[in-house]
């Protein structure tokens, strides 16, 4: 039996979580959920996005799953997801793309692999302003962050039998950050002759993306850039609701879906879980579950296929609870 924590988020968070919980049960998957809350509903009850006993609760059992947590734009607190990667040192974002028959999508048979850098760069805030009419935001790339994410990349690429690793960057113009990001990966590279390595400049990146998606496979880049390219990727399988995350440490594993929590249609049952399920399936695999992740995984596949039992965005009328009847119901 492993101990799990269970953040069930914001907004459709808990609707979603649910979904999870119900289709684990019904699996027979050996999960003891440890629930903790977080985000708008602890900030408004105490002030904080965090509460300590939810760091104890990941720290205790090294492995979460989370829910979305709701971060409002231009104001108020900043997110708690940036705070949890930080105090839990999640330096791995790992954002897995793959196409699904029967979700819409302009491509087929799309299966990448984002790797971003979850600590530095400019999306780690650190910026101030500077008198009243300008403001500046830091960009930071170290030797030693840079060297961890890129040997994760490649140990991941190995691990899973994967065929390349592409850096992405900025080192053009960026030629001290990013040039140091594509320099450690150039050193790394060499170590893993079996893994075909190349580097792409980003903006390209995103039109190759685009244009010839099946000449890549795992892409490991700095923060800003990962947290971009994954929404290009997501939308090659169908958009952000069919795709799973995991930020992992060196020994602790948050695992969330990458789209945000929806608030509008809190209650209404109507979301897709496609992606916390996968992501709850990705975490089943980290905790060597393998057979319960692939049958969870096939069941999923299946209805998502057929078409009949899914959400609107899939092109259904299902509510949520009817689409997670229905893969319960594959799995039997």
């Amino acid at each position: 039996m492993h101990n799990v924590t269970l953040i069930p988020g914001d907004g459709t968070g808990p609707e979603l979580t649910s979904s999870v919980v119900k289709i684990f049960e019904a699996a027979g998957a050996p999960i003891n959920w440890e629930i903790r809350e977080a985000g708008l509903k602890t900030f408004e009850e105490s002030g904080s996005v965090l509460p300590e006993d939810v760091l104890t609760s990941i720290r205790r059992n090294k492995v979460a799953l989370k829910g979305p947590l709701t971060t409002p734009i231009g104001e108020g607190f900043r997110s708690v997801n940036v705070a949890l990667r930080k105090k839990l040192d999640l330096f791995a974002n790992l954002r897995p793309a793959r196409s699904y028959p029967g979700v819409p999508s302009r491509y087929e048979n799309i299966d990448l692999v984002v790797v971003r850098e979850n600590m530095e760069d400019l999306y780690a805030g650190i910026e101030h302003m500077v008198g009243e009419d300008a403001a500046e935001s830091i960009k930071i790339i170290t030797r030693k962050g840079s060297t961890r994410i890129v040997r994760f990349a490649f140990d991941y690429a190995r691990a899973h039998k994967r065929r390349k690793v592409t850096v992405v960057h900025k080192a053009n113009i960026m030629k001290c950050t990013d040039g140091l990001f594509l320099d450690v990966a150039r050193e790394i590279a060499g170590e893993y002759p079996d893994i075909e390595f190349e580097d792409r400049i980003v903006d390209n990146m995103s039109m190759q993306l685009v244009k010839k998606p099946e000449l890549y496979d795992v892409m490991v880049m700095p923060n800003l850039y990962g947290d971009i390219l994954s929404d290009i990727c997501a939308g090659l399988v169908g958009g952000l609701g069919v795709a799973p995350g995991a930020n992992l440490g060196t020994d602790i594993a948050v695992f969330e879906p990458v789209h945000g929590s929806a608030p509008k249609y809190a209650g209404l049952d109507k979301v897709n879980p496609t992606a916390t399920i996968l992501s709850a399936v990705m975490m089943l695999f980290h905790l060597g579950e393998e057979e319960t992740a692939q049958k969870i995984q096939a069941a999923l596949a299946a209805v998502l296929a057929e078409g009949k039992d899914v959400t609107y965005d899939l092109g259904g009328t299902a509510a949520t609870s009817e689409m997670t009847a229905a893969i319960i119901k594959k799995m039997k």
